[in-house]
C-alpha cells in the first residue's frame, strides 16, 4: 500500500516558499515492464513528490512483449495487473504514486469496478480520501475520479476511459470542484489529468473527438477550465497521454483559437510508439520513452520539462533483464 501522502500548510511568507516538483506520464503497456523502473529511478533522482500515471498500465486485448515467461491467455488476463504492480510501482518505493484509469482498464474482461477492486489501495489513500469527504461528507464510495490538493495546487484526476464518459455524475462533481477551487484564493493553480486529450487538441484522431459523448463533455470540461484561467485568475494546465509520444502546446489549435490552456500528451512510458500526427507542434518528439516533470512555484506557476529515458537508462535499471529485448523495445516497439 502506498505511504501515506499528506499536504503541508506552509508558513512561510508567499516569495519565500521554495519550488517543489512532481512527475507524470502514462501508457505503459507493451514495454513497461522494462521501462517503468528507468522512470521510477528518474523520479526518485529527480526529488519529486509524487508520481502519477495517466492509465493504461498492461495491453489487456494481446500479451505484453516485455512479459518473458511463456502464458496462456488466461493466466495472462488475471495476473496483467499484479504484473503491472509488481513490475512497474514497485520501483517508486515509498513514493505516493497516483493512478489515473484508461481505456486499456476497461477492455473485456478488465472492467471499471475490476480496476476499482484491484487498485483500491491507491484510490483510498489518506490525502484522496480526506479531501473526498472534506468535499461531502456522505460520499463513502470509491471513484477513479478524484482530487487532491498540494502546497497551493489542486490535483483533479478525470476519467474518460470509455465512451461514456464523462458522464453526468462525474461532470456535476467536476464542475463544484472547479467552483470552489475558483472561490478559494489559496488555491493558485489547477492541474487536470486524465487518459485522452480533451477535445480540439493535436491529438485529435485519438482523443475525446473520437466520440459523441466525448466532444460533448470533454469540450464543457475544457470551457470550465479555460473560465478558470481567464476570469478566476488560476494558472491551468491540462496533461494527458493516450497517444504514444510527446507534445507539448496540445491546445494551441485553430479550434480553440485565442483559448489555448498549456496543455501535454505524455504517453511515452513504455506502449508500442506512435506516428506523430500532421501539424504537430514543433517540440513535439516521438520514438522516445520518459516522462514529465513539473516544478511548483509559490505562486502557481508550473514548469514543464520532459525528461527522457535512453538505452543506458534501460540496461542500469534492468539489470537482469535480456540486453535483447531492452534493444527490441528501444529499436522496434513502433508503428
Amino acid at each position: 500500500m502506498p505511504r501515506q501522502f499528506l499536504t503541508l500548510a506552509l508558513a512561510l511568507p508567499l516569495a519565500a516558499q521554495p519550488s517543489w516538483k512532481f512527475a507524470v506520464s502514462g501508457d505503459s503497456r507493451n514495454c513497461g515492464d522494462v521501462v517503468m523502473p528507468a522512470i521510477a529511478a528518474g523520479v526518485l533522482h529527480n526529488g519529486a513528490a509524487f508520481y502519477w500515471h495517466l492509465g493504461d498500465f498492461r495491453a489487456i486485448y494481446t500479451f505484453d512483449e516485455d512479459l518473458e515467461k511463456p502464458l496462456n491467455i488466461i493466466t495472462y488476463e488475471t495476473t496483467a495487473w499484479d504484473d503491472f504492480i509488481a513490475h512497474q510501482l514497485s520501483g517508486f518505493g515509498n513514493l505516493p504514486v497516483f493512478l489515473s484509469i484508461g481505456n486499456h482498464e476497461t477492455i473485456p474482461p478488465a472492467t471499471r469496478e475490476q480496476y476499482l477492486i484491484q487498485f483500491a489501495d491507491w484510490l483510498t489513500t489518506p490525502v484522496i480520501s480526506r479531501q473526498r469527504l472534506a468535499d461531502n461528507p456522505a460520499d463513502h464510495a470509491i471513484h477513479t475520479y478524484y482530487h487532491w490538493t498540494d502546497h497551493n495546487i489542486d490535483f483533479v484526476a478525470l476519467d474518460n476511459a470509455s465512451n461514456d464518459q464523462f458522464d453526468d455524475a462525474q461532470l456535476k462533481w467536476f464542475h463544484s470542484v472547479i467552483q470552489r477551487d475558483e472561490s478559494n484564493g489559496a488555491i493558485r493553480a489547477i492541474v487536470v489529468g486524465m487518459h485522452a486529450a480533451l477535445p480540439g487538441s493535436f491529438g485529435g484522431s485519438h482523443s475525446m473527438d473520437d466520440w459523441a459523448q466525448g466532444r460533448t463533455s470533454g469540450r464543457d470540461v475544457y470551457e470550465a477550465l479555460w473560465h478558470a484561467q481567464n476570469s478566476g485568475g488560476k494558472h491551468v494546465y491540462i496533461l494527458a497521454s493516450h497517444s504514444h509520444f510527446y507534445m507539448p502546446d496540445v491546445y494551441r489549435t485553430p479550434s480553440w483559437k485565442d483559448r489555448a490552456i498549456p496543455g501535454w500528451i505524455i504517453g511515452t512510458a513504455g506502449a508500442v510508439r506512435y506516428r506523430l500526427p500532421a501539424g504537430a507542434p514543433p517540440k513535439a518528439m516521438t520514438d522516445v520513452y520518459g516522462y514529465l516533470v513539473g516544478t511548483a512555484h509559490a505562486d502557481g506557476a508550473i514548469d514543464f520539462a520532459f525528461q527522457r529515458i535512453d538505452f543506458d537508462d534501460l540496461k542500469r535499471a534492468n539489470p537482469t533483464r535480456r540486453e535483447s529485448l531492452l534493444r527490441w523495445c528501444v529499436d522496434e516497439n513502433k508503428q
